[in-house]
C-alpha cells in the first residue's frame, strides 16, 4: 500500500527498490561505492551528498524517500543533520538510517536520540542494509 505519497511511483516488483530514492550521506568514495553498488542493483535510485550540510540541503530539496546518514564527516557532522533533518517539518517524516565506524552502545543510543531510526556499523553487510531499508520503505 502506499504509504509514501512522495516520490513514491507505486511500480516496482516485490523485492525491489520499487523506484524508492536514497540518499547517501558521506564523505568517502569507496563507502559510497560500495552503499550506491548495493542499493542500485536492487532498484533504489540513488542520489549522494559529501557533507552534513550538503545532505540537509540535497534532502530538503529531493525529498528522498530514505536517508544514509555517516556520522564521521567534517563540519556538520551525521548526528547533527541527522538531528536538522528529524526536527525540520519537511524532512522529519525521511527514515534516516546512520551508517558509522562508531561501534558504542551510546554512540547508537546518541544517534537514536537525535532522530535516526536505524543505526548500522561499518563494514556493513549487503543482506543487514537491505533488510534495514526495505523494513523502513515498508517493502
Amino acid at each position: 500500500m502506499g504509504l509514501f505519497n512522495k516520490g513514491d511511483s507505486g511500480a516496482g516488483a516485490e523485492g525491489s527498490g520499487g523506484g524508492a530514492t536514497v540518499l547517501i550521506v558521506d564523505d568517502s568514495p569507496t563507502e559510497v561505492h560500495i552503499l550506491r553498488g548495493i542499493l542500485e542493483r536492487n532498484g533504489y535510485a540513488v542520489l549522494v551528498s559529501e557533507s552534513g550540510e550538503e545532505g540537509v540541503e540535497e534532502a530538503k530539496r529531493s525529498k528522498p524517500n530514505l536517508v544514509l546518514m555517516d556520522v564521521v564527516m567534517p563540519g556538520l557532522n551525521g548526528f547533527q543533520a541527522t538531528r536538522q533533518l528529524s526536527r525540520d517539518p519537511d524532512t522529519a517524516s525521511i527514515p534516516v538510517i546512520l551508517v558509522t565506524t562508531k561501534d558504542q552502545e551510546t554512540d547508537r543510543a546518541w544517534g537514536l536520540r537525535q532522530g535516526a531510526k536505524e543505526y548500522l556499523v561499518k563494514p556493513v553487510s549487503a543482506d543487514e542494509l537491505l533488510a534495514k531499508v526495505k523494513a523502513l520503505l515498508g517493502g
